[in-house]
């Protein structure tokens, strides 16, 4: 399979040199990977806790993702540009630094009590975390072996995984812990003060996270990565096919549409997973013991991970994405149309089949890409968009129809990753 070659992929004894600095890069990188996996679920947290405290509908505690995910379709292509220019490990310290800004920035829009300023912080953050993922997919994407690239991105990822299964009960602790009980019975400014309360229970929480996004830029401006140039033309093209533009690539912009529909998708799930839990049709959790269920589906996607990079050793990727594809329509179809325990279940069990599609289909599109690489990169994280686009449509399903109705919306999304991994990755 062609693929990435780096400038310390040599014969002989500096081979072996060259693969433990490999070992320590992709052990730091995995840090990375849990943070912004860590951060991007604490959404999952801030939908239902800010619609109770701002009062909003489905569509418009939506935002909350529109503005995370849409910073990937406005940041991604001068992100790419900024890492072409500074090199990836530049890029990922000055994605950290702008990261923690945003997190920063919760304290004030807590203190002021205003969406629109919650909604401001998290697109700093979000910008910040697009230059990381811009970075950091294609750093380990190219540090080793070209035909290992998926099983090594899934295993990063799985870190990533491992952050967003934490998250939860970060969340519902220091965030859902606010009880609201007695709340109807309270005087209007006690109700005023309770909404103010609840409003500054996320100030601590991303002070800290601001904290930690810090030092690790610190970490990472001082520490020695490998120096990965440019990708070197793939064996077998012509020597100047390197310069043809990404979006020429049909398997590129159609792994696009695929990151598009999955982010999109898994995104969905995720952010409509606690009102899922606790409608009277499924299971009639609280809203704090229902968060902690959100853990079982990105737990799941952690183990997928694990499993699904030793197995792609083995089996074809874009095989393997169709199978799993497949098996998360059967799942959510079971969610839509069941009752109690097993549509619980069922909607859970999508995050362990959710676990190997992001990194498969990045590794896929980018595959053969060459001198084209870091554009094409760009273009991915910007599909990463559907994070944005998709949980609206849901949103205004569920206000419609109900939220097990508005399931149906990831089914689409996952039939057209059948088709990615079994036709479009090979065109």
């Amino acid at each position: 399979m062609a693929g990435y070659q780096t400038p310390t992929d040599y014969d002989g004894a500096s081979s072996h040199a060259a693969g433990t600095k490999h070992t320590f890069s992709l052990v730091v990188l995995t840090s990375l990977f849990f943070m912004w996996g860590f951060i991007t679920c604490l959404n999952d947290i801030l939908i239902p806790h800010l619609k109770n405290v701002f009062d909003l509908s489905y569509f418009q505690s939506m935002l909350i993702q529109f503005c995370f995910f849409g910073a990937y379709f406005i940041v991604s292509i001068p992100a790419g540009t900024l890492v072409k220019r500074i090199g990836y490990q530049k890029g990922i310290v000055a994605g950290l630094l702008l990261a923690g800004v945003g997190c920063t920035l919760f304290y004030p829009a807590a203190s002021m009590q205003q969406y629109p300023l919650f909604l401001g912080a998290l697109f700093v953050l979000a910008s910040g975390i697009t230059i990381l993922q811009v970075s950091a997919n294609p750093y380990v994407a190219a540090l080793g072996n070209p035909a290992t690239a998926s099983s090594r991105l899934n295993l990063t990822q799985a870190f990533n995984s491992l952050g967003t299964t934490l998250a939860p009960f970060f969340g519902a602790f220091l965030i859902l812990s606010v009880a609201s009980v007695g709340f109807e019975q309270m005087s209007v400014a006690e109700q005023l003060a309770f909404k103010a309360e609840e409003a500054e229970a996320v100030q601590a929480p991303y002070l800290l996270l601001a904290f930690a996004l810090m030092l690790l830029a610190g970490v990472f401006s001082v520490i020695s990565l490998p120096q990965i140039t440019e990708h070197q033309q793939p064996s077998g093209e012509p020597l100047d096919s390197g310069s043809v533009s990404a979006w020429k690539r049909p398997h590129l912009v159609l792994g696009a549409l695929g990151i598009f529909v999955y982010v999109g998708a898994e995104v969905s799930i995720g952010s409509f997973l606690v009102s899922f839990l606790t409608d009277e049709n499924v299971a009639g959790m609280t809203i704090d013991d229902a968060a902690h269920y959100i853990a079982y589906y990105w737990g799941g996607a952690m183990v997928g991970r694990f499993i699904g990079a030793a197995i792609l050793h083995r089996v074809a990727a874009g095989k393997m994405l169709a199978f799993n594809a497949l098996a998360a329509i059967t799942l959510i179809v079971v969610a839509v149309l069941g009752s109690g325990n097993l549509a619980m279940i069922s909607i859970l069990l999508v995050g362990l089949f959710n676990s190997i599609m992001f990194p498969t289909i990045f590794t896929l599109a980018v595959d053969r890409l060459g001198a084209s690489t870091s554009q094409g990169s760009g273009i991915l994280c910007l599909a990463i968009v559907g994070g944005a686009v998709l949980p609206l449509l849901q949103g205004l399903l569920a206000d419609a129809v109900g939220v097990q109705l508005s399931f149906v919306m990831p089914i689409v999304c996952y039939a057209y990753i059948v088709y990615y991994g079994w036709v479009g990755a090979h065109k």
